[in-house]
């Protein structure tokens, strides 16, 4: 789908039917089987849920021309989401525009933007309650938990000023030529793709949750470890940045797959670790967050590769070669921890 034009049917009718499916299975309190019908409801779900994500990218794009970059999306899981999108999603990126265009460009000081904030808070977030002594195992005590949580919102948050406002420049392409396609959207359609964003990607993480029950069962089928199923949860809703993300490198684009993939992993760690850690403090759980020393290796592997990968300001095949490579590791460990 692509946004200029009138609006596809496709992309109001897929978050429609995301939302009666969601609201029909809730209300019939229906449970997936391994069954013929389970089966054909799974691929049924399947199907809508895919609709709905590619609808998700098209309202997307639509905002992007209008107020810039689409906005990133919060994810279930820290970890996962950080490999996949630092590694995945950008080797993918990086290596296909080596291919079709030998070397790329981007802006290096809002990578180092990025990458900073990146650092600091998966550090603060995912290694540092290894080491705190107030509260046994691998977690924050009340007190350091909410001290981490604002810290973690107010950097964010100043980050987002600087990159939508205060040095905007940072995170856009050099290159001349590019138009202001933002008066070709309207008011009204702005307004529109807006509200149908939110609702497709609400509709795409309440399928999730309902297909994760399907996952289950077939990593189940084929021995998979029960890990593995939140990794293709992550994989299925990463989709609409990962589709933006290798279209924008295959246009020669690589500032905004660039801003997609670290966007997507400080966003994740800048929105879901404070309301994570509400929600524990509302229900008086214990929030595990600390990473064990397998994860904590490759989460710095991750961290120095990119360094070195984003250092430059070009790219070429091998970088995003050793960044799928560092992905097929994590994956890889999934099963053969």
């Amino acid at each position: 789908m692509s946004a200029p034009g009138p609006m596809p049917t496709s992309a109001w009718m897929f978050p429609a039917l995301s939302a009666l499916l969601f609201a029909g299975a809730t209300a019939l309190g229906y449970t997936f089987m391994p069954s013929v019908a389970g089966w054909l409801f799974a691929l049924v779900l399947l199907v809508i849920l895919f609709g709905t994500v590619f609808a998700a990218v098209h309202h997307a794009e639509v905002i992007a021309q209008r107020i810039g970059e689409p906005p990133t999306l919060a994810r279930d899981t820290v970890f996962a989401v950080v490999m996949i999108v630092c590694n995945g999603l950008a080797g993918i990126c990086i290596f296909i525009g080596g291919l079709r265009y030998r070397e790329q460009d981007f802006q290096v000081s809002g990578a180092n933007l990025y990458l900073s904030m990146l650092f600091m808070l998966a550090t603060i977030t995912l290694v540092m309650p290894n080491y705190t002594l107030t509260a046994p195992g691998p977690i924050y005590s009340a007190a350091q938990l909410g001290f981490v949580s604002i810290v973690t919102m107010l950097l964010y948050g100043v980050f987002l000023y600087t990159q939508t406002i205060r040095h905007r420049d940072y995170f856009v392409r050099e290159a001349a030529g590019i138009a202001d396609d933002g008066a070709h959207v309207s008011n009204r359609m702005l307004a529109l793709s807006i509200a149908l964003l939110l609702v497709s990607l609400l509709a795409v993480v309440l399928l999730a949750k309902k297909f994760s029950l399907v996952v289950d069962a077939g990593t189940a089928l084929f021995g998979a470890p029960p890990s593995f199923a939140g990794v293709l949860v992550a994989l299925l809703i990463l989709l609409p940045e990962s589709v933006a993300a290798i279209t924008a490198a295959r246009g020669n684009d690589l500032q905004k797959s660039v801003n997609l993939a670290l966007g997507s992993s400080l966003a994740t760690i800048g929105l879901t670790i404070p309301a994570v850690a509400a929600a524990a403090y509302a229900l008086d759980k214990q929030l595990v967050l600390g990473l064990n020393a397998q994860e904590m290796v490759l989460l710095l592997l991750t961290f120095m590769l990119s360094m070195l990968t984003f250092g430059t300001g070009r790219t070429n095949i091998l970088f995003g070669l050793v960044h799928m490579v560092v992905f097929a590791v994590f994956v890889f460990m999934q099963f053969v921890p």
